[in-house]
C-alpha cells in the first residue's frame, strides 16, 4: 500500500477546505466544492525504484492514456507496441483449453457471463449489450459456438443486459439490467468534454431514449429464440409505463442480486436528482432498491436506500467527503448488494463500504460504515467478496484501475473484519501480485496495460465457493489465486497470466487484458476472459480434480 508523505497528506487535507453547503440550481452535477481536479503528476513523481519496486503516483485525474517511464513496458517490449507477448504460469495451475480470436471476444473491454444446463449439456453465455455469444461448454476441451449475436440482431432499446439466471418453478428465469450506457460519445474525461464544462453534451445525454430498468425472461433453452419475456419494468418512478422515451435516472446497473426467491436487489439512481458524483462522464449516483419478485409478471418495488450526500439537496453531507470537487471519482454503487445472510454489503465507490440489515427489504437500514483510504483516480469500492464471511467474518473490498501503466494509485484488496457489522475495520490487504520467476520484468507496472484487481467472479456461478481460496481477475496480472486459510497471513499461491499482446486486438484495447473470470465451482473450472479470448484453467491442488465433461448435476440456484 502506498503510504502518503507529509506533503501528500497536506495536499489531500487541502481538499477539505470549507465550502458553501447550499444546493446548486443545476442538478446535472454537484458544484458545491468548486473545481478541485488534481493535476497530472510530474514524471519524476512515479516510476521504477532502484530496488525493483514501482512507486505509484499519489493522486491522478481521470484518464486512460498510456504513460511511459524509464524501464517501463514501452522500453521493454518495443516490438509488440509496449505489451508483453508471453504468457506466464506459476503454481499448481493447468491450462485445459484456450479459445482465442473474435469468436470468443464479443467485447474487448468487458463481458458478463452465465451458465445454464439443458438436456444434459452445459452452456456458457458471454455478452455485453449487443455483442453476445452462446457456447456449448459440456466438453471443456471442445467448446462449440451455438449462437453469435451482433448489433444487427437486436431492436432499438433492446440488448443483452447484465443478468442473473436462477431456477424458479421448474424454469430458468433471467433478470437483465438495462441502464444508461456509461461509455458515451457526448462526454469525455478531458476538462473540455466533461460534464462540468460541456452543457451541450449533458443536454444531449439527458435527451436520449435508452430504456432504464430491468426485464424478466423465462428461458426454455440456451438460444435467444428460447426466451419468453415476462415483464418490462422501468426504474423511473415518474412513469407508469416503460414505453420508449426519455426516462430519468440511471436504470439498473450491472448484475441484479436475486437467487430465485421473493426479493431482488438492484443498484439504481431512480431520478436525475440522484446526481452527487464526481466522475466526469456519468450523471448519476446510484443507491439501491428492493423488489418483490413473487409475481414475475408484476414485480413491485418495496424498498429504497441511499447514503446521505448522494442526492441533490444533501450537499452539506457531500462536501464532507475529501473527494468532493475532484471531478474524477465515481461516487455511488456500480454493483448491487453483495449478500451474506441478513447483511447487504454496499460498495459505494468514493462513499466507501456500508453494511445494511436487509432482513426486511422494505426497511433497509445501514448499521455500519467504513470510509476507505483514498485511491484517486480509478474506481474505488467496487467489489466485495463475501464468500468467506460466514466462516471467518472477513470480507474483501476492492476497486479497480482505469488507467494504463500504473498511472494512478494501486488498488489494494482490503481485508475487512466485519464480525461486528456495526464496526467494520480494515485489518490487512491481500499481497500485491509479483511476476512469476523468469519474467522479463520486475513489477507488473512494467508489463503494459492496466494492473490491479477487477472482481473475484460472480455470485451466479454453480456450486459452493471453496473456503480459504480467493480468485481474482487482475488485468495484466491475469488470474491471481490467494490462500486465506490463515486470515492473519493471506498469501498468493498461484497465477495464470495470458499473453499481453495479440495482433488481433486493436491498439486502443490492448491494455484491457484479463477483465473477468467465471468459476464453475461444481466442475472446478476457472474460465478466464481477456481482450483476446477465453481460457479454461484448473488446479487439482487448489480447487480439486476438475470435471472436463458434463456436470454431475445441473446448475439451478446460486448459494453465494
Amino acid at each position: 500500500m502506498i503510504r502518503a508523505t507529509l506533503a501528500t497528506t497536506a495536499c489531500l487535507a487541502s481538499l477539505l477546505v470549507a465550502a458553501p453547503a447550499q444546493a446548486e440550481p443545476d442538478d446535472a452535477f454537484p458544484t458545491v466544492c468548486g473545481d478541485r481536479r488534481p493535476s497530472d503528476p510530474a514524471p519524476g513523481e512515479y516510476g521504477m525504484q532502484l530496488d525493483g519496486t514501482f512507486r505509484h503516483p499519489a493522486l491522478t485525474p481521470a484518464g486512460e492514456e498510456r504513460f511511459s517511464f524509464p524501464g517501463g513496458a514501452q522500453d521493454l517490449f518495443p516490438k509488440t507496441k509496449g505489451y508483453d507477448p508471453k504468457s506466464h504460469v506459476e503454481g499448481p495451475i493447468k491450462v485445459e483449453a484456450s479459445y482465442r480470436g473474435a469468436d470468443f471476444t464479443p467485447d474487448y473491454f468487458h463481458t458478463w457471463q452465465n451458465v445454464v444446463d439443458f438436456d444434459g449439456r452445459r452452456y456458457l453465455f458471454q455478452y455485453d449489450r449487443t455483442e453476445a455469444r452462446v457456447y456449448d461448454v459440456t466438453d471443456v476441451r471442445k467448446v462449440k459456438i451455438v449462437e453469435s449475436l451482433t448489433g444487427k440482431d437486436w431492436k432499438a432499446a433492446d440488448y443483452w443486459g447484465a443478468a442473473t439466471i436462477q431456477w424458479r418453478d421448474g424454469h430458468y428465469v433471467m433478470i437483465q439490467s438495462f441502464e444508461q450506457k456509461r461509455q458515451v460519445d457526448q462526454l469525455g474525461d478531458s476538462v473540455e468534454k466533461s460534464k462540468f464544462h460541456n452543457p451541450s453534451g449533458v443536454e444531449q445525454l439527458r435527451g436520449e431514449t435508452t430504456f432504464k430498468g430491468f426485464k424478466v425472461y423465462r428461458l426454455d433453452g440456451p438460444r435467444r429464440k428460447d426466451w419468453k419475456l415476462l415483464s418490462t419494468v422501468t426504474t423511473d418512478p415518474t412513469l407508469s409505463d416503460p414505453k420508449p422515451g426519455v426516462q430519468q435516472g440511471s436504470g439498473s446497473l450491472d448484475v441484479p442480486y436475486w437467487t430465485g426467491g421473493k426479493y431482488m436487489f438492484i443498484a439504481v439512481a431512480p431520478l436525475d436528482t440522484w446526481r452527487n458524483t464526481e466522475v466526469p462522464t456519468y450523471l448519476y449516483s446510484p443507491g439501491y432498491q428492493a423488489w418483490d419478485m413473487s409475481d414475475l409478471k408484476r414485480p413491485k418495488k418495496v424498498g429504497e436506500w441511499h447514503r446521505k450526500g448522494q442526492i441533490a439537496g444533501e450537499e452539506a453531507a457531500y462536501a464532507k467527503n475529501p473527494r468532493c470537487g475532484n471531478q474524477t471519482s465515481w461516487m455511488g454503487a456500480r454493483m448491487p448488494f453483495f449478500v451474506s445472510g441478513r447483511y447487504g454489503f454496499a460498495a459505494l465507490g468514493g462513499y466507501g463500504l456500508s453494511i445494511l440489515d436487509i432482513s426486511d427489504p422494505a426497511k433497509m437500514k445501514e448499521i455500519g460504515h467504513l470510509d476507505l483510504p483514498m485511491s484517486v483516480g480509478g474506481t474505488e469500492a467496487d467489489n466485495v467478496d463475501v464468500s468467506q464471511y460466514e466462516k471467518t467474518g472477513m470480507v474483501y473490498v476492492s476497486g479497480y484501475p482505469l488507467g494504463e501503466d500504473c498511472h494512478e494509485p494501486y488498488k489494494d484488496v482490503f481485508q475487512v473484519d466485519a464480525r461486528d457489522p456495526r464496526h467494520p475495520r480494515i485489518v490487512g490487504t491481500l499481497p500485491r501480485p509479483a511476476p512469476a520467476a523468469g519474467a522479463p520484468f520486475a513489477d507488473y507496472c512494467q508489463r503494459g496495460g492496466s494492473f490491479g484487481p477487477k472482481r473475484s467472479g460472480s455470485y451466479t456461478s454453480p456450486g459452493e465457493p471453496k473456503q480459504g481460496l480467493l480468485t481474482y481477475a487482475f488485468y495484466n496480472a491475469g488470474v491471481q489465486f490467494f490462500d486465506t486459510t490463515d486470515i492473519r497471513r493471506p498469501k498468493r499461491v498461484a497465477q495464470f497470466v495470458p499473453s499481453g499482446f495479440s495482433k488481433g486486438v486493436p491498439d486502443y484495447a490492448l491494455g484491457n487484458q484479463t477483465h473477468a473470470i467465471y468459476v464453475e465451482w461444481d466442475r472446478k473450472i476457472v474460465w478466464v476472459f481477456t481482450n483476446d479470448g477465453i481460457y479454461a484453467v484448473s488446479s487439482a491442488k487448489l480447487l480439486g480434480a476438475p470435471t472436463l465433461g458434463r456436470p454431475l448435476a445441473p446448475y439451478r440456484n446460486s448459494d453465494k
